[in-house]
């Protein structure tokens, strides 16, 4: 007779059988009732909604956001096309959204379909799908981009409404920057002739500075015979003008995020200290925060350190092959990695203060922070070696974040844009600020980006005459609420004005940074 770890085996089996096969989205038929409630009772299963699952880490509670937000829209294909076959699609809106990169969980996912039932379908943690009654656009409309059926970019931009582009204005912006021709948009505008869409459009590539294709389209609808009207749908104009030659979407959505947040970042931070800095004394007191910076990085990762481990690490009394458990080894292992990688940020911070350029010296140094963060589980057979290999090499996803990373296709692309973004920023505070989130925002690394993050906030403050500040894991909630905000809903202020509060009361002398025992 089979034991009950034998028969939950065999579930798994089962589960791993599906998942083999790309099906996210399982249903009540795809497993056999004992296999279903066995996996449900261990954890690996969650239901969505009656007769549909997804699978699950036993690790996380039943109540737990990350595995729901990790297979969204994996999900959501396979239930609409379940439902409705190839006789749906996403909102225009939507579309252009998933278009230029942005991947953020939405509360409500719109879509399209003859045959939809004009109300909610309700899905875990707050989230659900509207299927409107709309009619369909002609096939040549329709693209499909990860087994999701969306408007094509030119027929999305035809059809989203002029509220698109004053709340959304990043998305839009980036959205139109990838129209490479006014051909594009053209045949779209003739086909339906939108005249009234057309002045629009005319007007939002004017004011990203796209002159010739916004000429092109109001011309060749007026000779059509359309009288066009241009108006600019936009609330403001951009300060910076994307190039006509940057074909990826995600590097203009990230420079006008940059450039759409950048005077908020600053106006929530304290003005710099004055006088000139003494790199001796700076550093010093860089040392002096060491193990108060350790205690509260590694805790807000869910590290288990104390004062007196991260004193021991220090000083090289550690032993990660005694008598300690994983848990205990794991934990002193990251602990001494932080060490290695705070002494190389600290080799960094000093050639900042001896007047290089912070955004140069951070896009030459981050790499090796990265490797000396993880050296020491390289070394004991934790983590790989191919794992310092650089930038990571598959998806990656947020405990509890409807933010999703851009996929590792396009971090090669991001991270140079941000380092020129950090090379172009004049102001010290937006560049810390800025530069802390976007670094997080792409998460170009399996695991650490936090802490590499916080490394390059400090790096950032230096250059700026700022001490270097930290993030407490007493406050971890808030701290990771400002950056979901910052990333969902393109909110800088909540996170700046945490920063700047922080950074405040640092030059106050009011850090009280206890260490639990």
């Amino acid at each position: 007779m089979a034991t009950p770890s034998e028969k939950l085996a065999a579930s798994l089996e089962a589960l791993r059988a599906l998942q083999a096969r790309g099906i996210v989205a399982i249903r009540s038929a795809d497993l056999s009732r004992t296999h279903r409630e066995r996996l449900l009772r261990s954890g690996f299963l969650h239901e969505v909604m009656k007769g549909w699952y997804i699978p699950a880490r036993e690790d996380q509670s039943a109540g737990e956001s990350t595995a729901w937000y990790v297979s969204f829209w994996s999900f959501c294909a396979a239930y609409l096309r379940h439902r409705f076959g190839e006789a749906w699609c996403l909102s225009p809106e939507q579309s252009l959204s998933l278009h230029v990169g942005n991947h953020t969980v939405p509360p409500q996912l719109l879509v399209n379909a003859p045959r939809g039932s004009n109300k909610p379908t309700a899905l875990p943690h707050g989230t659900s799908i509207f299927d409107a009654r709309y009619p369909l656009p002609d096939a040549r409309a329709v693209t499909v981009l990860d087994e999701l059926r969306l408007f094509s970019l030119p027929a999305a931009l035809v059809r989203v409404g002029p509220g698109f582009f004053r709340h959304s204005p990043t998305d839009a912006r980036a959205a139109l920057a990838a129209i490479r021709d006014a051909s594009d948009v053209l045949a779209e505008l003739l086909h339906g002739g939108h005249s009234t869409v057309a002045g629009r459009l005319a007007g939002a590539f004017r004011n990203i500075g796209r002159t010739r294709i916004a000429d092109e389209i109001v011309r060749t609808m007026r000779a059509a015979g359309y009288d066009v009207r241009e108006s600019d749908p936009f609330d403001d104009v951009p300060k910076i003008t994307l190039p006509t030659r940057e074909r990826s979407p995600y590097v203009n959505r990230v420079k006008l995020m940059w450039q759409a947040m950048r005077g908020v970042a600053a106006a929530g931070f304290p003005a710099p200290p004055y006088g000139p800095i003494d790199p001796d004394a700076y550093l010093a007191r860089v040392d002096e925060v060491y193990v108060a910076d350790a205690y509260h990085s590694l805790s807000i990762e869910g590290y288990r350190v104390s004062a007196e481990l991260i004193e021991r690490v220090q000083a090289g009394e550690w032993d990660p092959d005694g008598d300690a458990d994983d848990r205990e080894r794991r934990d002193a292992l990251a602990a001494r990695g932080y060490y290695e990688a705070f002494q190389s940020v600290r080799g960094s911070v000093a050639k900042v203060l001896g007047g290089e350029d912070p955004g140069a010296v951070a896009d030459e140094h981050h790499g090796d922070w990265y490797r000396e963060l993880w050296a020491p589980s390289v070394t004991a057979g934790i983590v790989r070696p191919a794992d310092l290999a650089g930038y990571r090499n598959g998806p990656v996803y947020i405990r509890r974040s409807m933010h999703v990373p851009p996929p590792h296709g396009a971090v090669r692309d991001l991270m140079p844009a941000l380092f020129e973004c950090l090379r172009d920023e004049d102001d010290p505070a937006a560049r810390a600020v800025l530069g802390h989130f976007v670094f997080v925002y792409i998460h170009p690394y399996m695991d650490g980006n936090g802490r590499i993050g916080r490394f390059l906030m400090n790096l950032l403050l230096a250059a700026g005459g700022y001490p270097w500040t930290v993030v407490p894991v007493g406050r971890r909630e808030e701290y990771m609420a400002a950056l979901e905000l910052a990333s969902t809903g393109q909110d800088i202020s909540r996170f700046a004005n945490f920063l700047g509060g922080l950074m405040q009361d640092n030059l106050d002398g009011r850090s009280p940074l206890g260490l639990d025992p």
